[in-house]
């Protein structure tokens, strides 16, 4: 997959702008703030209709506008796909080849991307909501299922939470076995796509992490929490430990259970990486995650993501950064940096300069 061309309106700083992209490396430079990772961030909204760093997409409209726009022209191999997003102050609409649709999960997965940029430290230093975040973004873009079984689940947990918020307890107690047979539905999807998608990430996270120390250090990815192997089974269970929740929930105020409460755990030589890792291992074991990402859009979608590495060679040494770049070859890449020379190493490259939100000739 190629993203050909980006038009952004009204979006972040930009007033109106159109990137063309090549197939191999595209590079954005220019000094801190000047819109290279807003470029960026537009690409990555477009591949999984979520914003970056941000919760409201008002956010992501630019000062003084009604509204952002944002469109993405690709060639993927079912042939070639048009995405839109106009973002308003209290609502969106996506379009895709031109026709509006209603639900996120027929948007996302029509163009994918992964995303890497100093930030992402928070995959492995960071509570576990980052890396169940992770996970969500990356199967959802490759798994329609996944997607709608996450939206579902949400407002339902939303809706069992609202109902353990009240006062009655004993219209509670009545009412939470009912929630919990569509919760346990959904949840049980959710453990079993995550577990399978674990379960290929792994050797590839592995691999990744030792091209990048040189066999130096051994990453291990796992889940947390013991399921069932079936579908079944891990709502069998949910359902069990739901019911033995029940008076803790009510006492707490929300659902104390399931998949949103769990955790990936990454070590590195044996040693829990959260609590042991240094900054280098902890950005080194967070890139060979992202590296692994494009190696499982690979399989699973025949066809390669847009790898997005944004800022990142200023937080590599020089051994790494020719690595890096060694790694994604054949892969189509936009990277942004504020030094050409830092990055390229000989390499042929589309080059952008930005300024203010421009682009400079």
């Amino acid at each position: 997959m190629v993203i050909k061309k980006l038009t952004l309106r009204n979006f972040r700083n930009y007033e109106e702008e159109t990137f063309a992209f090549s197939e191999g490396l595209n590079v954005l430079t220019g000094k801190n703030a000047q819109g290279k990772t807003n470029c960026a961030e537009a690409v990555f909204y477009l591949c999984t209709g979520t914003p970056l760093r941000i919760r409201s997409e008002r956010q992501l409209i630019r000062r003084g506008a009604p509204s952002a726009y944002l469109l993405g022209e690709a060639d993927t191999r079912f042939g070639a796909v048009t995405l839109e997003a106009e973002i308003y102050e209290n609502k969106r609409e996506l379009r895709v080849n031109g026709s509006k649709v209603a639900r996120v999960v027929d948007f996302v997965g029509n163009m994918n991307s992964v995303f890497f940029s100093p930030g992402e430290l928070r995959l492995v230093q960071d509570g576990p909501d980052e890396r169940r975040r992770f996970l969500n973004l990356s199967i959802s873009q490759t798994s329609r299922a996944y997607c709608s079984a996450l939206q579902r689940f949400q407002k339902i947990l939303d809706q069992r939470n609202n109902l353990l918020k009240g006062k009655d307890v004993p219209l509670i107690m009545e009412t939470l076995p009912v929630w919990d047979e569509q919760f346990s539905l959904y949840a049980a999807r959710i453990v079993y796509f995550r577990r399978e998608f674990l379960r290929r990430l792994s050797p590839l996270a592995a691999d990744a992490h030792a091209y990048l120390t040189d066999g130096g250090e051994a990453l291990t990815l796992a889940q947390e929490g013991e399921y069932p192997d079936d579908e079944g089974g891990i709502r069998e269970k949910l359902l069990h430990e739901l019911r033995r929740a029940y008076e803790r929930d009510v006492r707490l105020g929300f659902t104390t259970v399931g998949p949103h409460r769990d955790d990936i755990k990454i070590c590195i030589d044996g040693a829990d990486a959260r609590g042991y890792a240094s900054q280098g291992q902890a950005r080194t074991a967070a890139l060979a995650l992202k590296l692994a990402e494009v190696e499982i859009f690979k399989e699973l979608s025949q066809e390669a993501p847009v790898l997005i590495l944004d800022d990142v060679m200023s937080e590599l040494d020089l051994a790494r950064r020719k690595k890096l770049v060694g790694r994604v070859q054949g892969v189509q890449c936009i990277l942004t940096c504020t030094h050409l020379e830092r990055v390229l190493y000989g390499r042929e490259s589309n080059r952008m300069k930005i300024r203010e939100g421009k682009l400079i000739p």
